[in-house]
């Protein structure tokens, strides 16, 4: 743990607020994250429209013939279809924006053919996932608009203005209001003949480029609040099972760490402070004297150099204890401990922190191990040269990223750290989802309730 010295030097060698801002702006249309999400709208625009039609399809068959032989077929289709949609959707978003979305309770049926329409007919995750291709389609519209109609009208004003400036040196002067008409016929009443209005015309393109990621990004977070209430776990027995299997690890994490407190105190400092007394006791036989024999003051003064060393080993492993349990830098904000794993991390990290009230200490000191463990992951494992660490809060929520450029293929299956992490986010009703393709890069989000 660096001191407070070398961390205020870390804090104060960073931009200011208002310049990492402007970088992050300039710098979002060209990031992974933005391209992830450009790719999400484009791929979520073609199932959302076959979701809707489907449904609409299917609802509007099975209830107008739905006295008919073949209306309850095709509602039990359509139920089977929006069911599949739902669960495409839920892939679409792990795999592309590393958003978890949980698998709701699988469907039991009934016995018998009646019970098996019944339970088709009455399922509420079905019912759900329609109410969410219905209402999901506008939503993919607009993130479709954002996504390309923003970008491509960026671009074609950028490129219009070059045109027009690279026409300007070229051609003579009287060729210039016939481009200028041009100009008038692309955009309505106004015209870009004249040096200011090109350069006009170009700054509003650039500012369109730099628009579409954020554009995109607010759309996408209706999007993924839609699928949280739409196509989760709907069942009050499904979250309460999920609270108890989160209760369950975390009274199971805290005895696993009660027992390595223990372990570390009884092997560590404890044999330590043994070691130390009976160093004492011996320089206290050596300057005895006893017998008449003349004190050995050298072997005296060697075992108290012991003594005091072994003395200064243990305090050392108290304080690392100590800060295991609970991280002094911590006591600052979350900003200062971040900014303190960013500067011991042996991968240079980019460091993006706008949280601006404090979280509970227990969210506090969970996305400061998350970071940590997972700045460990990307210099151990990962083959990274560069990382980013993004700590943003919401209203009512902390989202921690932690992206690096890394080979990837990063999971969090069998008895992995990652599972480790997302266990322990799990019992303060947190997600944690990975994203990390073959090749990378890798992208970890935590999501911790500011409070808990």
């Amino acid at each position: 743990m660096m001191d407070n010295s070398r961390m205020n030097g870390a804090i104060a060698a960073r931009p200011g607020a208002a310049a990492r801002r402007l970088r992050v702006i300039l710098r979002a249309p060209f990031t992974r994250r933005a391209w992830d999400e450009f790719r999400y709208a484009m791929f979520s625009l073609p199932l959302a429209i076959a979701g809707f039609a489907l449904t609409i399809a299917t609802l509007g068959v099975g209830f107008a013939n739905a006295a008919a032989v073949i209306g309850l077929p095709v509602l039990v289709a359509g139920a089977i279809g929006v069911r599949w949609f739902g669960s495409a959707r839920r892939r679409l978003a792990r795999r592309m924006l590393g958003v978890s979305i949980p698998e709701p309770t699988p469907l039991r049926h009934r016995p018998g053919v009646i019970g098996w329409l019944l339970s088709e007919l009455t399922d509420k995750v079905a019912w759900r996932a329609r109410a969410y291709l219905v209402t999901g389609l506008p939503v993919a519209v607009a993130g479709f608009f954002a996504a390309v109609g923003l970008w491509a009208g960026g671009l074609e004003y950028l490129a219009d203005a070059v045109i027009w400036m690279v026409k300007l040196r070229t051609v003579s002067g009287s060729a210039d209001h016939g481009l200028a008409r041009v100009f008038v016929q692309h955009y309505g009443g106004f015209s870009f003949d004249t040096w200011p209005g090109a350069l006009l015309l170009a700054a509003g393109g650039v500012a369109l480029v730099l628009l579409s990621p954020w554009a995109v990004r607010g759309v996408l977070a209706l999007d993924r609040r839609l699928m949280l209430r739409l196509l989760g776990p709907v069942s009050l027995s499904a979250r309460v099972r999920d609270l108890e299997q989160s209760r369950a690890h975390a009274v199971d994490d805290s005895a696993a760490r009660l027992r390595g407190i223990e372990r570390d105190l009884h092997d560590g400092a404890q044999a330590q402070l043994v070691a130390v007394t009976m160093k004492l006791g011996l320089a206290k036989e050596k300057l005895s004297a006893e017998g008449g024999e003349p004190a050995d003051v050298s072997r005296a003064l060697e075992l108290v150099d012991t003594a005091q060393q072994t003395a200064m080993d243990a305090l050392t492993e108290l304080r690392d204890l100590a800060r295991g349990i609970h991280p002094p830098v911590l006591d600052a904000g979350l900003d200062h401990a971040l900014a303190s794993l960013a500067a011991r991390s042996a991968v240079p990290v980019d460091l993006i922190v706008d949280v601006r009230q404090r979280p509970s200490p227990t969210i506090e000191a969970i996305a400061y191990f998350c970071t940590a463990e997972l700045l460990a992951n990307v210099a151990k494992h990962s083959g990274a040269r560069h990382a980013t660490v993004e700590a943003v809060q919401v209203p009512g929520l902390l989202r921690v990223r932690i992206s690096d450029d890394g080979t990837g293929g990063a999971r969090a299956d069998g008895g992995s750290g990652l599972r480790g992490l997302a266990d322990r986010v799990r019992t303060v009703d947190g997600q944690l989802g990975i994203s990390s393709p073959p090749g990378g890069p890798t992208v970890v989000t935590v999501e911790l309730p500011s409070h808990a």
